[in-house]
């Protein structure tokens, strides 16, 4: 019997692509990539059964260009299109386009995008539904004076948000009036910039509250599911860096009415595919309110496929040829924790500066229950033009303290050379005597916190440099001890020119 979906076109890049092409060929599902110019080499296109560059290294000009997108779909003969997360994942003009081209769109429908796309129509419609959402605005606000009277309303701090955004971005804390009208420009700004629509919002700020979010599967049916939560409140600029499932401080009731309440959202946009609620959870009052609805399969999610066993990307690919969901919410258990470091081409010990170039070598972790999701290889080449991330590493444990030091080794066991990666923060992170005991919330990478954690990182950069100058001593002692000349100029005595420049990452 033929697969429901024949060919799908993968509109996306780096580890996502990669995981998607592997869920497709899992299936008998033949597979398209497309790549930017600065992507020719990439680990998703040598994976695919064919590729398509669509344009320069630029998204606007290539992984953004939807119509050149549809037209290579059509000129493969591809007979749906998976847009992983970001690009035009969330785009419910996109994925009309696809439909509207006879494609089949491996995602929810357009009207349940639009619906949770926008924040503040996302929170209409959530109050509406008897969803509890954090005090604030509905509707985007329209002057300055009027967000500065409605934030003495609602009482400092608030939270500035962009109506359109995700990603963390165009949202600025305001602890106090004075601030307001600088945090209001920047706001505005940084929205405009990053989603081409400057409208903001205000929210009541929750003060040390988890970040929980809830995985939904909902097939076309009728029949909707959740997957348990995950706890993604490590979190640097408002970016996720380390998840983990299940959260360590929910008691069962809560996640489950928390999980009840995602449901019913997902209901009440229609919602069909995989997709996640956001929560914010106050661990001083004990009560959750619903933040966002992100209409995609989520960076993180791995570690709710390492506790229940079900596979997401396989879930999406058969909801949308047409099956049914094959099990009950009865069926879905958590088993064990699970834990995902997000492995950034980034600095650490220089202010997590971004860090494109060559990988010279890599060795990956491996043994009993550990994952990476890689997108790069040895050889390969990391641009600037995108996101830094290239790999996320998934450790699963019977309990979380196993996790936490499955993960520790695995971190340890991470080599990647030719680049700095955030591999020995992430090492940091999990040694820290707060999040070993699970007494974090979205403050945790404070300024102190973040300033001790680095630290370790210099620190860890320094032990590997001695390591190199202590082996180099003991490989050379012999000669120095009998050759006066050639202790006089060890580089000569060991065969190097003399300046040679060693480089340790």
């Amino acid at each position: 019997m033929k697969p429901p979906l024949e060919k799908v076109l993968v509109a996306n890049r780096g580890e996502i692509a990669v995981r998607v092409i592997r869920g497709c060929h899992e299936l008998g599902i033949r597979t398209v990539a497309i790549y930017s110019e600065a992507d020719r080499a990439a680990l998703h296109v040598r994976n695919a059964g064919e590729a398509y560059c669509v344009g320069p290294a630029p998204s606007s000009e290539s992984y953004l260009r939807g119509d050149v997108v549809i037209e290579v779909a059509l000129k493969a003969g591809a007979t749906a299109i998976h847009p992983g997360y970001g690009f035009l994942s969330e785009n419910a003009a996109f994925a009309q386009m696809v439909m509207d081209a006879g494609l089949i769109w491996i995602g929810p429908p357009p009207s349940a995008i639009e619906a949770m796309g926008s924040k503040t129509g996302a929170r209409q419609r959530m109050v509406a539904a008897g969803v509890p959402v954090v005090p604030g605005t509905t509707h985007p606000i329209e002057t300055e004076g009027d967000a500065e009277r409605i934030a003495g309303e609602i009482g400092y701090p608030v939270m500035l948000k962009a109506a359109a955004g995700g990603g963390g971005k165009g949202i600025r804390k305001v602890e106090r009036a004075e601030d307001f009208p600088a945090a209001w420009r920047a706001a505005r700004s940084e929205a405009a910039r990053s989603f081409k629509d400057d409208a903001v919002y205000l929210e009541k700020f929750v003060a040390d509250p988890k970040h929980v979010e809830i995985q939904v599967l909902a097939d076309a049916h009728g029949h909707t599911v959740h997957l348990f939560e995950r706890d993604c409140s490590v979190q640097r600029r408002n970016q996720k860096v380390v998840e983990e499932t299940p959260c360590p401080v929910l008691s069962d009731a809560t996640r489950l009415a928390m999980a009840n309440v995602a449901v019913q959202a997902a209901h009440a946009v229609g919602y069909v595919g995989a997709g996640t609620c956001e929560f914010l959870y106050s661990q001083a009052s004990g009560e959750f309110y619903f933040l966002e609805m992100n209409t995609r399969l989520q960076v993180e999610h791995p570690i709710t496929e390492m506790v229940t066993g079900i596979d997401l990307v396989r879930a999406q690919l058969r909801i949308a040829g047409g099956e049914p969901l094959w099990f009950r919410q009865e069926d879905v258990k958590q088993v064990g924790h699970a834990i995902e470091c997000r492995v950034y081409a980034e600095d650490p010990a220089n202010n997590f500066a971004p860090a494109p170039g060559r990988i010279s070598g890599l060795r990956e972790p491996g043994g009993p229950w550990v994952r990476v999701d890689s997108g790069v290889y040895a050889g390969y080449e990391v641009p600037i033009h995108y996101d830094p991330m290239v790999a996320k590493l998934v450790c699963w444990g019977a309990d979380r303290e196993e996790a936490i030091s499955r993960s520790i080794r695995a971190l340890r066991e991470y080599r990647v050379r030719g680049i700095r990666t955030s591999i020995p923060f992430f090492e940091a992170i999990l040694r820290d005597p707060d999040f070993q005991a699970g007494n974090y919330s979205t403050g945790f990478l404070s300024p102190e916190r973040m300033e001790r954690l680095t630290e370790a990182c210099h620190n860890d950069r320094i032990a590997t440099i001695a390591a190199a100058i202590a082996k180099y001593e003991a490989d050379t002692r012999p000669a120095r001890v009998n050759n006066t000349a050639a202790a006089e100029n060890p580089w000569k005595r060991a065969g190097r020119p003399h300046g040679t420049t060693w480089r340790v990452v």
